[in-house]
């Protein structure tokens, strides 16, 4: 529910932040080194890494997506913009050891939908994991910023991946967290209410629709476990990490949940919990709102508002990918535009933004960089 007017005041209890890990996903991942075609992006050494560009990504046997598989790439409104800039990651150093004092360093990780090879690929090359899919990081401290699902041939992998890595993390004195992303949202819709109507601003919608339209994939539902929805509910929706504010969509919508990032995160919970259709759904669709931040007047203004609130100095989103924001998939007259490849984070909005969303799902690039960015 909505804060405002009218309305009592949210009364927040207490919520479990811990991540319930199955035995299925505590094993080491096995076979997923990617193979050839292989795209570089930067120069050797680079905190710019090669991933594999075959689609979709190497997680089944002889390139066979799972049945059920349906690519998907919405097509959503963009302005041709000349005036962003677009950053290189310099090489960093690598995570300290575990058992080093103090917290490790940060790294944060864009929208992933299903691409567990290239996630994997990115994860090594960063040296958050071995060559086996553990945790090789010691004390650094990693965020996914969600959508973890849909679009994509392995979601469910994906997701048993950052539980098993979150557990790994903890014991090795780091850690390995996560956001509440809009399609995260978006399956537990499907999975809880299925084909229930919900009031929408068009008119009649339901979950099972928007999650389809939205690329939602088969053989994810036919995987997804009780432990799955449980770990998505408890996903926070905002958080501050030395001195960047972390969400996953460009949007403004957080300030409706609450003037603090606990009472925001302690809102979506509650909403989720209290499994009402209609509140879900609204919550859904307030996070699948996007660039609020690329208006170059109006875009910096709604950071600062945002960091006016929760504190920090810079927003790190996901959510929108960086061809959309740089206008390069679809323009105002409908032609396509020229594609360069995603060659690291975008930093827009005067400075004060960063976009983590490379474009995976469009042959793009799934970005791991560590924080903050050089100068």
């Amino acid at each position: 529910m909505t804060q405002g007017a009218g309305q009592e005041p949210v009364v927040r209890t207490a919520t479990l932040r811990d991540f319930r890990v199955p035995p299925y996903a505590r094993v080491p991942v096995q076979g997923h080194a990617p193979e050839p075609p292989y795209e570089a992006y930067g120069e050797p050494g680079s905190s710019i890494v090669e991933v594999a560009t075959g689609h979709p990504g190497n997680a089944y046997p002889d390139d066979e997506p799972p049945e059920g598989y349906t690519p998907t790439e919405r097509d959503l409104p963009v302005i041709n913009r000349g005036d962003t800039v677009q950053v290189r990651v310099d090489p960093v150093p690598q995570p300290a050891a575990g058992g080093a004092e103090g917290p490790g360093p940060l790294f944060v990780v864009g929208d992933v939908h299903g691409y567990l090879d290239e996630l994997l690929a990115a994860l090594r090359a960063q040296g958050l994991i071995d060559e086996n899919g553990v945790w090789a990081a010691g004390n650094a401290r990693l965020w996914f910023l969600g959508d973890f699902t849909d679009r994509g041939p392995d979601g469910i992998g994906v997701i048993d991946l950052v539980m098993r890595l979150s557990a790994e993390a903890a014991a090795a004195g780091g850690y390995c967290k996560a956001l509440m992303g809009n399609h995260e949202l978006l399956l537990i819709g499907a999975k809880r209410f299925g084909d229930t109507p919900v009031s929408s601003g068009a008119g009649t919608a339901t979950f099972q629709a928007a999650w389809l339209l939205n690329g939602g994939q088969k053989h994810d539902m036919d995987r997804l476990q009780d432990v799955h929805l449980q770990w998505m509910s408890r996903l926070d929706a905002v958080v501050a990490e030395d001195g960047h504010l972390l969400l996953h969509s460009d949007t403004t919508a957080y300030l409706e949940y609450g003037s603090t990032i606990e009472d925001v995160n302690d809102t979506v919970h509650e909403i989720l919990n209290r499994n009402d259709a209609d509140e879900v759904w609204d919550l859904f669709r307030k996070f699948t709102k996007r660039f609020a931040f690329r208006d170059e007047a109006a875009g910096p203004m709604a950071v600062q508002e945002l960091l006016g609130t929760y504190g920090g100095g810079r927003i790190v989103h996901g959510h929108s990918p960086i061809p959309y924001l740089l206008g390069q998939v679809g323009t105002e007259d409908g032609e396509e535009g020229e594609r360069p490849p995603v060659e690291g984070p975008h930093v827009y909005a005067d400075g004060l933004a960063i976009a983590m969303d490379g474009g995976v799902t469009m042959a793009g690039k799934l970005l791991v960089v560590q924080l903050p960015l050089p100068a």
